[in-house]
Parts: structure tokens; sequence; C-alpha cells
């Protein structure tokens, strides 16, 4: 890496800009952060969490709204936690070591995928649901996309039509995909969303003891690489499928808040609001949503510094195949570059005025 550009690009909407200008990034000022779904991308931010969650934000006593989707939802779990730092780090960890068995030249079996997420999930937060949902002033909300329809149970041919609709109605617009996958978001119901969600069909439901672990499996339960999470406790019957099907980098009309930012550390410049979205570039574009947001985004230039020149990604797992140790070797090497996206978040922090590119 030069000296000639930051790791860390910061963008924002024009109310947070100007905050920035005049206040610079104050841990008193964040009221919720976001975390995406995308799989092994969400590594990058492996430091920076640990940094924000363990340190910046700890003495910081306002009630905090932590909202993840997929890999999202796993991290921000771990932000809840007492120690904060420690359970992020072991997640870097739990994540790059994971390993399916397969027959050769095969991927693995979606349940045994399931099987073993769904093990290394209740080992870290079973017995300590309690603990996730009595932080005093951080509030966890994991997003899933419930089956209606044919997608109401898994199936071999019910999935791949189901899907195949989804994609169809999602074509007409986002809010009629809400007719074949519903946003359902497991809340922790002490406190009320800072924003209304009638931005697209939407079911809130209590995060409790019993549906914490089946709620963040569910969260990260890609269709066809997993099989869905059934039935819920609390929640409406059926199947819950990944987040980011409907809300994969949880576009959301966070511009409706009353006060205070939204920081979210993003590993792209733009938002897509749901993952059905990606092949349709009309649906990136910035919106009034986002005018109080924060987007912290690695620089191209330090990607590209990353072993293979990018960020780790689910095709890696078969651009290594059976290499297991070499694919681990490169992600632990992501986790230690990612430290420099922390260092410099520190520098940004402190700074007295904060200037940010535009996000719209």
């Amino acid at each position: 890496m030069t000296a000639s550009y930051k790791p860390l690009r910061v963008l924002a909407g024009p109310r947070a800009r100007v905050w920035l200008r005049t206040h610079g990034l104050r841990p008193g000022d964040v009221r919720v952060v976001p975390a995406a779904a995308g799989g092994p991308k969400g590594l990058v931010f492996n430091a920076l969490d640990r940094l924000l969650f363990g340190h910046w934000l700890r003495d910081a006593p306002q009630t905090l709204h932590l909202m993840g989707a997929s890999i999202g939802a796993w991290r921000m779990a771990c932000a809840t936690l007492p120690d904060a730092d420690a359970a992020l780090r072991q997640l870097g960890h739990d994540y790059v070591h994971q390993r399916y068995d397969h027959v050769p030249g095969q991927a693995p079996l979606a349940s045994h995928v399931s099987q073993r997420l769904g093990a290394a999930l209740r080992a870290r937060f079973q017995g300590r649901a309690a603990e996730v949902l009595s932080h005093p002033w951080r509030r966890l909300h994991v997003f899933t996309s419930h089956g209606r329809g044919l997608l109401r149970r898994q199936g071999k041919v019910r999935t791949p039509l189901g899907y195949g609709l989804a994609f169809g109605v999602n074509l007409v617009s986002r809010r009629a995909l809400g007719r074949t996958l519903r946003r359902v978001v497991f809340s922790d119901p002490r406190t009320a969303w800072p924003f209304s969600a009638d931005d697209y069909p939407t079911d809130q439901v209590a995060l409790s003891v019993d549906n914490l672990c089946a709620s963040i499996l569910a969260s990260c339960s890609i269709p066809f690489w997993l099989d869905a999470v059934q039935d819920i406790p609390g929640g409406p019957a059926g199947a819950y499928w990944d987040g980011g099907i409907t809300d994969y980098h949880l576009h959301l009309p966070y511009a409706a808040m009353d006060q205070g930012l939204v920081l979210y550390p993003h590993f792209a410049d733009r938002l897509v609001p749901g993952w059905l979205d990606k092949a349709l570039p009309s649906r990136h574009r910035a919106s009034p949503f986002l005018d109080n947001v924060v987007l912290l985004v690695p620089h191209p230039q330090w990607v590209a510094s990353l072993p293979n020149g990018k960020l780790p990604d689910r095709a890696d797992f078969k651009v290594y195949g059976d290499d297991h140790d070499g694919r681990v070797r490169v992600w632990n090497r992501v986790l230690s570059e990612c430290e420099r996206l922390a260092d410099a978040f520190v520098g940004l922090t402190r700074q007295p005025s904060v200037d940010a590119e535009p996000l719209f």
C-alpha cells in the first residue's frame, strides 16, 4: 500500500455530510449500525467491528440498533455480547476455518452445511442468548426472508419453481416480491425501531432465547446452499431463508429517524436493496432514504492489494476446492490486512471535521 491514498473511503448522505463537517464523527451520534449480507466479504470488517463494538462505542450509552442480514446478523449478534471484541475475533476464526465434507468434484449437501453452521451458532450463542437480549443499550434485529406460496415449504421441485417465480415478480417491482418472500425481522422487543419498515412487506417478531439461534441460522441460509429453517418459534409458520434475499444491503428508510447517524461499514459504494436486484442496476442508485447515512468503504486500491486482488467471496470455496489450508491462509491474510481499516477509522475519529464524499 502506498501513502497516496487512505484505505477507507467515507461517503455520506447530505444531512450526514453537514453533520460530519460540523461535528466530526463521535460515538454518541450513532443510532444505527447495519451489516449487509455478502458471505466472506464481511470478514474484511472483522478488525473494524472489534474496534467499534469492543472499544469506540463501548461507553456510548444511547440506544444503538444493530441490524444484520446473513453474515451481518452473525456479526451484529456478536456485537451485543459483553465481550464483543473477543466474540467478533472468534467469529473471524470460525468463519475462516469452516469446512464441509463432500464428494470430490461436487458441492457439499445443503443439509450438511446447515447442520455444521447450526452447530457452530449454537456453540457460540445458545448458552448466551440471555446476554444478547440484556445488553443495556444495544438492540439486535435479525433479518430473514419468509417464504409464501410455493416457498412456504422447501422441496426439490417447489423451491426452484418458487424462486423462479420470485425472480419474475421482482422484475415487476421490489414490493411485488413480497407476495413470494416477506421480510420477517426478529427484533429485540425492548425498544422499537427508530424508523418505520413500510418500504417492503414486513413482519416483526420478538427476538427471544428460544429463537435467537434459529433466526441467525435462517438469516444465513442461502437457498440451494443451505436448507431453509422451518417454523421458527414465535414467527409465522413456514420456511425462512437468507435475509439477504429481501434485504441484501439493507437499503432502509433511515432518513425517517428523528436524530442521529447511521454508521455503515460496507464493502461496496452502493446499496443493492435485495439479492434479486443484483442484475438490476437501476435499483442500485442511492435514494433519500440514505440522507443521514455514513458509509465506510474499503478503497479499491487497498482491495487490489489483498491476496488475489479482491475481497474474499463464496467462489473461493470452489476455487480452492479441497485445498482447505490454502483458502485458510489467504483468508487469514485478509483478516490481518483489515487491521489497516481499523487504523484508518481511528485517524478519522480524531479529526474535528470530516469531509465525506457525497453518497448521492
